[in-house]
């Protein structure tokens, strides 16, 4: 897969199926969460990120600080959503992210979600690598 291009966001796109459904046929509010993570997600392996990789070679994985998430509008049972995916600030060991869900433009929920760099078995918080770093640069910039 070719990186993405300088300044990109990532899409992603969803369909609502009935698991991802309250019994009202909406969208339950904590799926958003899991929406928000395969966009990350992507947006990752569109750069060449693979997480896997990046553990056992790096013994780095990136966990969820914080997440706040706005609700406005429902998705619905087969509705097709787009999750895009942008990152707004990188740090030393953190980044975040400003995340959309939308459905034909229109804005469903709204999610910051900053993201920490984790050393595989301990769990505590380490730098991003110097390579890792220069690739999230060039995608920012």
């Amino acid at each position: 897969m070719s990186p993405m291009p300088a300044n990109a966001s990532g899409d992603l796109s969803i369909r609502v199926y009935y698991e991802d459904t309250d019994t009202g046929g909406v969208v339950y509010y904590a799926n958003y969460l899991k929406f928000f993570e395969r966009g990350r997600t992507e947006w990752l392996r569109a750069l060449g990120v693979d997480q896997r990789e990046l553990a056992a070679r790096e013994q780095m994985m990136f966990v969820v600080r914080h997440a706040d998430i706005a609700y406005r509008q429902p998705a619905r049972l087969d509705d097709q959503i787009d999750i895009r995916t942008t990152v707004a600030d990188l740090r030393a060991s953190t980044l975040v992210f400003q995340q959309q869900a939308l459905r034909d433009g229109e804005l469903l929920a709204s999610a910051t979600v900053q993201i920490c760099t984790v050393h595989a078995t301990t769990f505590k918080p380490i730098r991003l690598s110097p390579s890792l770093r220069d690739l999230l640069n060039k995608a920012l910039h």
